[in-house]
């Protein structure tokens, strides 16, 4: 009898995972997969200042899923009592002229004080792959290590005013996991930026001297909205330039009306890198939350702020409501279809929607 051929590709019988352990891996994934949220569990994490209840709570609230909508509401429902009693700083600047560098030393002269600090570090989305890098953690490697700082990577997506869709609740919910100073790091995209002025306390606005900037100050726009202005990366031979640059805006801030808070945007000039000017900075900042407290402009402000929230609220939810729809989905649809073979135009088509 002629022997069978055997086969050079044959696979080797391995050595297999223990059987109770692959079942009891499985079970505990479905199991974590289909475990409900649970806010008020979340709620009483995040108040003893659980950073892990607190990253959760966040990831919750800017999740786009239709059945985390009501659970995050109730998040910030309840929250709400624990908030508002931080100071909540935003800080802007061209890319480049160090943010994130002056976020670490002034984070550190923070904690030097005792502060709990928060950082929102907000990263601008791709507009052709949507994706985000999320690496401000490792541009504060230092001040991320430490206990009392929380650092939150957030993509801006289609938000703009460099700010994520997102970062007024998650204010509210790092103030109710007690953090002291909350600071707000916007994409640095220019004069556009200016929604975080509608969500902070005191509106910090860094520049470079030497880079043109100096003629920004007369012109209207984010400089007109910044409580103070700060010439960052004044070290080494840069220092006579910064000191030029200060005076410069300092004059540019004359040309402005009084602001209704009566108080004087001031010029001054840093060395994040040295540590140079940070710790007079934060005094700034203090004598700011002085007078605003004893006029009542600090309140009054967080008044206007939650109002137009509200606004912005209403437009976000009627939009969402809007699209929605699965009448407007079709109908878009062929409206962008007839827009491409040139039969109708984008006010037509718009007017066609609304009207539906």
């Amino acid at each position: 009898m002629a022997k069978s051929k055997k086969s050079a590709l044959q696979t080797a019988k391995g050595v297999s995972s223990p059987e109770i352990t692959n079942k009891d891996s499985i079970q505990y994934l479905k199991k974590r997969r289909r475990s409900k949220i649970d806010i008020n569990e979340l709620v009483s994490a995040i108040l003893t200042q659980d950073i892990t209840a607190l990253s959760k709570a966040i990831t919750l609230i800017e999740s786009k899923k239709p059945k985390h909508l009501d659970l995050a509401n109730a998040l910030i429902k309840t929250c709400l009592p624990y908030a508002n009693n931080s100071v909540r700083i935003g800080i802007t600047g061209v890319p480049g002229v160090g943010k994130s560098t002056f976020i670490e030393a002034f984070g550190n002269h923070l904690l030097s004080l005792g502060k709990r600090v928060a950082v929102l570090a907000v990263d601008p989305s791709s507009s052709l792959t949507k994706g985000s890098i999320l690496g401000d953690k490792t541009r504060m490697v230092n001040l991320a290590k430490n206990e009392n700082v929380f650092i939150r990577p957030s993509a801006s997506g289609d938000t703009l005013g460099g700010v994520a869709r997102k970062t007024r609740e998650t204010i509210t919910l790092c103030e109710a996991a007690g953090f002291d100073v909350i600071l707000i790091e916007t994409v640095g995209v220019g004069q556009s930026e200016i929604t975080v002025h509608s969500m902070v306390d005191f509106f910090l606005l860094l520049k470079l001297a030497g880079a043109g900037d100096e003629l920004q100050g007369i012109k209207r726009g984010i400089i007109e909205m910044a409580d103070a202005i700060i010439i960052n990366k004044a070290d080494g031979g840069n220092i006579e330039a910064a000191n030029i640059a200060k005076t410069e805006f300092n004059k540019a801030l004359h040309l402005y009306p009084e602001k209704k808070s009566n108080w004087l945007p001031k010029v001054s000039v840093c060395s994040a890198t040295e540590n140079n000017g940070i710790e007079a900075i934060w005094g700034m900042i203090l004598e700011y939350l002085d007078i605003t407290s004893k006029n009542n402009h600090f309140n009054n402000k967080r008044n206007e702020q939650d109002k137009f929230w509200l606004l912005q609220t209403v437009e976000e939810k009627l939009k969402s409501s809007f699209f929605n729809q699965e009448k407007i989905k079709t109908e878009l649809k062929k409206q962008l279809e007839l827009l491409e073979h040139n039969k109708t135009t984008p006010f037509a088509a718009a007017d066609y929607l609304l009207s539906l």
